[in-house]
């Protein structure tokens, strides 16, 4: 766990953790109606919030399928790298594309989640970006065919 994740953690709350919960349940929900079930006034939720979100703890996005937005291929990018992982890994996550990079412990040092438009963008994309990313070495890409379970309502501990 990093020092920032720490500190997050020990600043969270009953309170806290009960508005993700709602907000993870839906992130359209209210502040009033949150308000109501964590006992706490409209702006105070509003102001949790903000700070939930202004320290990293949470993000509040609309998720969407890549496919009903025009991007017909979706994969994962498993990626092996020489040297320090860090600066591949932000140099893929500055790619547009990009939508995921988590570094790894296993088979390969990062993975990185992709959207393209066509067969013919994800091999510019791969061949032409990723692969010329200095430190990167080799990669296998793994072709999303049908999205089964995608959820973030994990709760909180």
């Amino acid at each position: 766990m990093t020092r920032k994740q720490e500190r997050a953690n020990a600043h969270l709350d009953d309170v806290s953790k009960n508005i993700i919960e709602q907000l993870q349940q839906d992130g359209r929900r209210s502040y009033a109606a949150i308000g109501k079930v964590v006992g706490l006034s409209e702006a105070a939720v509003r102001q949790r919030v903000q700070r939930l979100i202004d320290g990293g703890v949470m993000q509040v996005v609309a998720v969407t399928d890549p496919l009903e937005l025009g991007f017909a291929r979706q994969a994962m990018v498993g990626v092996k790298v020489t040297g320090r992982l860090e600066p591949v890994a932000d140099a893929l996550a500055a790619l547009e594309e990009v939508d995921y990079v988590v570094v790894t412990a296993g088979s390969y040092d990062i993975l990185a989640e992709v959207v393209a438009e066509s067969d013919e963008h994800l091999l510019e994309l791969i061949s032409g970006r990723i692969r010329t990313i200095e430190g990167v070495v080799a990669t296998e890409t793994f072709m999303y065919l049908r999205l089964r379970k995608q959820t973030y309502s994990w709760g909180v501990r």
